[in-house]
């Protein structure tokens, strides 16, 4: 597989910047396996950096099951109205929405730490994290509620 091949699978999966892939890539020898983790780690780092700045904007967004017995509601919270109204973050929120009807965390803490249901390998915080490494803005899950009968 070319290289061109290889930055174009992981920007695909990842949304980053191509200078970031490339990083990445010449990081890991050419590996595109490594290489993704070391993108995984960049979406860590970036999260750690972002996690003082102030989350003035947001989503509330909800789920419903298919059988109509649970749902949930979220709020999700980030820095800017642009972000709030971009389509990714918004998918964000309604895939967390899903996330919290179908496993049903006690509280954002174990919320974070559960493996996604849409990819077990990772956890709602890798996706968080991966989010704001997309997105450049510091993200996190304000509150949260189930319904169910």
């Amino acid at each position: 597989m070319s290289e061109i091949d290889k930055i174009k699978n992981l920007r695909e999966a990842t949304g980053l910047s191509l200078n970031q892939i490339k990083k990445a890539l010449d990081e890991a020898g050419g590996d595109e396996k490594k290489a993704a983790e070391i993108i995984k780690s960049y979406g860590a780092e970036m999260a750690g950096k972002k996690s003082s700045r102030k989350v003035g904007e947001g989503i509330v967004d909800s789920y419903i099951h298919s059988t109509k017995k649970a749902g949930s509601l979220i709020e999700i919270l980030c820095e800017t109205d642009f972000v709030a109204r971009n389509s990714e973050f918004q998918a964000l929120a309604h895939d967390i929405a899903m996330h919290i009807t179908a496993m049903q965390p006690a509280d954002t803490a174990e919320l974070l730490t559960q493996p996604f249901v849409k990819d077990p390998s990772i956890t709602v915080q890798d996706l968080i994290n991966s989010a704001i490494g997309k997105l450049g803005e510091n993200i996190q899950i304000g509150e949260f509620t189930v319904f169910k009968i």
